[in-house]
């Protein structure tokens, strides 16, 4: 069982799996278990499209793992959090995007990290894909978070607002 939780969430090319990466690099005793790797292992195994291939071209599957994800989550709501949450350790989880999935997290006492990005800069990064489904947009009304992220400028910027973001969080494990 998960010990001590990071979650990050935003719109598709926000940069969560960047601040992810960089938090990783800065809180060593952390691993990163995403929703989303659930979610591809799962289609992967059904399709024999290689995990690999998936994560690498993501955007040629972003749908169908929408769909994958929704699917589940109709049949059990949390059914992609209890296979991450049983993972031992601490853990960040880059990919939280609807209510159910954060507030599960809270209630395990998770820091909770947004991220955010202007519609602009997410396009100017990569093709955006179903934009208003609810893993989209279930949590744009939510300001409740530990900490928001602005990522709409350079990647030294964000590394620079990651470290500190680190310390933060080092702070608030720490109480």
């Amino acid at each position: 069982m998960a010990e001590k939780i990071i979650v990050l969430s935003g719109k598709q090319y926000s940069g969560k799996d960047t601040v992810a990466k960089i938090l990783l690099e800065n809180l060593t005793n952390f691993k990163r278990i995403g929703l989303g790797d659930a979610i591809k292992l799962e289609y992967s195994e059904k399709t024999n499209i290689p995990f690999e291939e998936i994560e690498k071209n993501k955007h040629l599957y972003r749908q169908d793992l929408i769909n994958l994800g929704n699917k589940r989550r109709s049949e059990d709501k949390d059914y992609w959090i209890k296979k991450v949450i049983s993972q031992p350790g601490n853990i960040i989880v880059p990919d939280v995007r609807v209510k159910r999935e954060l507030e599960f997290f809270k209630a395990e006492n998770a820091f909770t990290i947004r991220v955010e990005a202007s519609r602009e800069t997410r396009s100017q990064r990569g093709k955006l894909v179903g934009e208003t489904d609810v893993t989209e947009v279930d949590l744009d009304d939510v300001k409740d978070w530990n900490y928001v992220i602005s990522n709409n400028s350079t990647y030294e910027n964000l590394q620079a607002e990651s470290l500190k973001l680190a310390n933060e969080i080092k702070s608030f494990l720490n109480k």
